[in-house]
């Protein structure tokens, strides 16, 4: 498909990245691609600060609460789902389409490929399930760090699902999961520009601090309380949630003290992000 361009708005948490690429999907023509890994579950929308009912009115979005919770999604099936509506998008005419998300390994399954890793033990995915249920993330995540440090510096160390995986491909192929990432990248049929959004880092902090008490204000102990039965599942295991469900269990003594947390928490997931993607020389960043 010559011509065709694909154009990647990517950046840490709360930098203003919806806003920003409305207008630019408003400018080309185009959808917008959600490329967050925990907007696509519909039962989640306050904790994962999902586009609200005007933005997402202004233009048509995918991949936005797409899948159930129930059904364990990974970057491997969003790299075919959304190759597939991409090229059909294409060819209905399109020159430029427009994607936005900040979960950096599926904008890396999308534009580079994934690798082929090891086949699933499922003896193995049980046991470590397990655990992750018993005993949260920590224990999977300091054999992780034992295995593959390389790994531990670029994903989000409190997603229990991403830390299983690479965990689980470490312990099957007895190889690094970072391992898998130095294969050649897989062709696309159209251009990729990436365009990220930066703010100095106290402003991008009060934003967040900010975001999460709006995410109080609208419901979201209510929303975690609706999702107790879902708890243990990997899509559970996300900051904003996590947090509410230990002052749930008590193991965190106060309402204001779990909001604390997730702001701090996010505080350093926009950090790990920034690094994730300050490393791909092919960003173009933009200081909002």
């Amino acid at each position: 498909m010559p011509g065709k361009r694909l154009v990647i708005v990517l950046g840490p948490t709360a930098v203003g990245k919806t806003d920003y690429s409305i207008s630019l999907a408003q400018k080309y023509g185009s959808p917008i691609i959600s490329c967050d890994s925990r907007q696509i579950y519909r039962e989640m929308s306050i904790g994962t600060a999902v586009p609200d009912k005007d933005q997402l009115a202004l233009v048509t979005h995918y991949f936005i609460h797409s899948h159930s919770v129930e059904n364990l999604y990974t970057a491997g099936k969003y790299e075919v789902e959304a190759l597939k509506l991409i090229n059909e998008l294409f060819e209905e005419g399109r020159d430029t389409l427009v994607m936005c998300g900040g979960s950096g390994f599926y904008i890396d399954a999308l534009v580079n490929g994934l690798d082929d890793f090891p086949k699933t033990d499922m003896n193995l995915r049980s046991e470590l399930s397990s655990i992750l249920r018993a005993e949260g993330v920590r224990p999977l995540a300091e054999r992780l760090r034992e295995l593959d440090p390389a790994t531990c510096a670029v994903i989000d160390m409190s997603n229990g699902q991403r830390v299983l995986r690479a965990l689980e491909v470490c312990l099957v192929s007895g190889r690094p999961f970072s391992s898998f990432k130095t294969n050649s990248i897989k062709k696309r049929d159209f251009q990729v520009e990436k365009i990220g959004l930066l703010r100095p880092r106290e402003e991008l902090y009060r934003r967040i601090d900010k975001r999460v008490l709006k995410m109080i204000d609208d419901g979201l102990v209510e929303e975690v309380r609706s999702l107790e039965k879902y708890r243990d599942l990997p899509a559970l295991q996300t900051v904003g949630y996590k947090e509410i469900f230990d002052w749930f269990d008590g193991s965190v003594n106060t309402l204001e003290r779990a909001v604390e947390l997730i702001q701090r928490n996010t505080r350093h997931y926009a950090k790990r992000q920034l690094s994730y993607f300050r490393r791909d020389p092919s960003v173009r960043w933009i200081e909002m």
